[in-house]
């Protein structure tokens, strides 16, 4: 599998990310907080794909928060690519950039459906423990927070 820093207003990135916003907004409703093209371009973020040859597969973003914090953004395998090691390879991607580039905390906030129990035990398995909401956001039956503390 290729990771690869990447534009996520690019075309080929569209159709994938339509169908994690819509997907969340379906069971978070105004909790959904993931981030549309525009702010997974903003300065802040660095934004991955993953590749199986032609055929993407999945990405993940990292947002800096500032004070040594970090935010892992919108990680999500393609529908055909879930359960084939992918969300493992993002998850290890972006918490070995977050300790490259000297962060001491990787935050993420995550949905509460079954839709999501993937992800929350692909999170703890990764070392996230749960953790108070951080940076704006609120406390809702529909997410929950994450931290990894990395030094």
């Amino acid at each position: 599998m290729d990771l690869r820093v990447d534009d996520p207003t690019a075309p080929y990135v569209a159709e994938l990310l339509a169908h994690h916003l819509a997907e969340l907004a379906a069971v978070m409703g105004e909790h959904a907080f993931a981030l549309d093209a525009s702010g997974l371009a903003e300065p802040a973020v660095t934004f991955w794909t993953a590749w199986r040859g032609e055929k993407l597969v999945g990405f993940a973003a990292l947002k800096l928060l500032g004070n040594g914090d970090g935010e892992v953004k919108s990680m999500r395998a393609a529908p055909e690519a879930r359960g084939t090691g992918v969300g493992r390879a993002l998850i290890d991607h972006v918490v070995a950039e977050a300790r490259d580039r000297g962060l001491e905390r990787l935050y993420l906030e995550t949905g509460t459906s079954p839709l999501h129990q993937p992800a929350i035990d692909l999170y703890r398995k990764s070392g996230f423990l749960s953790c108070p909401p951080f940076a704006d956001y609120e406390s809702s039956p529909h997410n929950q927070f994450m931290v990894l503390e990395l030094r």
